[in-house]
């Protein structure tokens, strides 16, 4: 076993008394980050900025002495937006490059992919955008947002605060989209919506003809209620969705739209011009105000460039990344069952204010915020909540609501709370 993985209190000790120049060298070698976002295919729009988030705060931490003396090295592959090659990237990095944690995945069907090969290594991964739940991996952190930290605090707004009667849930096809739609739907009938007040249409990634669907939706209102969109549209096929409203002359005033996944980084592609006034909900906008998102912001651009965005999945990687860093520290180690052990408990701050806390269920406490689409590009955020528990299972699925997910104490991510048992320890691929 090389000198990073573990450290004894008396090599700890030794290594706190050197100065970080001499602890490095004494290093075997560095400590590995697997870096697994796609920089091709449709959802390198997306993901492209997050690789390049991770190579910065790896950077910084370098600058600030590195890990427990030792220099960390990122380790960046491209899964290309191809799912089964996700799977492979991870395989390679936790076998091949042997990293010590992954940072990576954007849609749910790429980590569902992922999944089996790093709860067969024992590896462990950040994961940090917004997703359907109804998941708790003992190898898996989510940092993102889940269901009721996202996409139930949104509908509510659409219900009490913009008076929406119907309810058109577009969304792209696959896992992430279809789940979260069973949960609103549910969820919306439950709140008095009719089903036939509901519709709901999927597309595959990369769709472009959105002619015939924004007719659809349009159409929903010629009995005089008020439509609202709920939009988990993915990649860059936002960019003809947007584009076919605008043509459509249809406004925010009209049928307001509130978007899951865009965020700064895919309006930066779009002229905003015409979408102002439309919504997205997360737990970060560019646009807080306050010193640490201050300074996040001056420090990616001074990394990037002047003309790059920050957004929502950046501040999911930069809270799991220095959670990971001091759960590494609290440990001496980088071993994957002493880190895990560590992070229960973790916290830092948010750049919205406040502080993230990691739970027992791998999820973070979070604020929601709402934010409306300016014509800059930014968002004017009408709505901020004080941290919400991240809920692995949501309560308004029967099957889920029975379900807790608690690592720490019943060392169970899939938890019966009415037959006291554990139902299973692998995860649902």
């Amino acid at each position: 076993m090389t000198y990073k993985k573990t450290l004894g209190a008396s090599a700890l000790a030794a290594l706190l008394a050197s100065t970080t120049m001499v602890a490095a060298q004494d290093c075997a070698e560095p400590i590995k980050v697997g870096v697994l976002h796609s920089l091709s295919g449709s959802m390198a729009i997306s993901e492209t900025t997050l690789k390049d988030a991770m190579l910065m705060l790896i950077e910084q931490q370098n600058a600030a002495g590195g890990l427990l003396g030792c220099e960390i090295e990122a380790v960046v592959v491209d899964p290309a937006s191809d799912w089964p090659l996700f799977a492979e990237k991870a395989r390679e990095l936790l076998t091949v490059s042997e990293v010590d944690v992954i940072f990576g995945n954007w849609t749910s069907v790429s980590r569902k992919s992922v999944l089996p090969v790093i709860e067969e290594l024992n590896g462990l991964l950040f994961y940090p955008v917004q997703y359907e739940g109804e998941e708790s991996s003992l190898n898996v952190f989510y940092t993102g947002a889940a269901p009721n930290q996202q996409a139930i605090p949104a509908t509510d707004y659409f219900l009490e605060e913009l008076g929406v009667e119907k309810f058109a849930l577009l969304g792209t096809d696959y896992v992430y989209p279809r789940t979260t739609n069973n949960i609103l739907e549910a969820y919306l009938i439950d709140n008095g919506i009719a089903e036939e007040d509901i519709f709901v249409n999927y597309t595959p990634f990369g769709h472009s003809d959105w002619a015939t669907i924004v007719a659809d939706v349009v159409a929903l209102g010629e009995d005089g209620k008020q439509v609202g969109v709920i939009s988990t549209i993915n990649g860059d096929a936002n960019i003809g969705f947007y584009k076919e409203l605008a043509a459509a002359g249809v406004s925010a005033d009209d049928i307001p739209v509130v978007a899951f996944s865009v965020g700064e980084e895919e309006l930066s592609g779009l002229d905003t011009s015409n979408l102002v006034g439309h919504l997205a909900a997360w737990n970060y906008f560019q646009s807080a105000e306050g010193e640490a998102n201050a300074e996040f912001i001056e420090a990616w651009k001074a990394f990037a460039g002047e003309e790059r965005v920050t957004n929502d999945p950046m501040e999911a990687h930069y809270i799991g990344f220095n959670m990971w860093v001091n759960a590494v520290e609290a440990a001496g180690t980088t071993d994957v069952d002493a880190v895990r052990d560590a992070m229960y408990g973790q916290e830092f701050p948010n750049l919205t204010g406040g502080t993230a806390v990691m739970l027992p269920n791998h999820h973070l406490a979070k604020p929601v915020l709402i934010g409306e689409i300016q014509a800059d590009g930014q968002f004017d955020i009408i709505s901020q909540t004080a941290e919400v528990p991240g809920d692995a299972w949501t309560d308004f699925l029967p099957e889920s609501a029975v379900l807790k997910s608690d690592w720490q104490t019943l060392g169970c991510g899939m938890y019966n709370i009415e037959t006291e048992s554990c139902v299973q320890l692998t995860s649902n691929y």
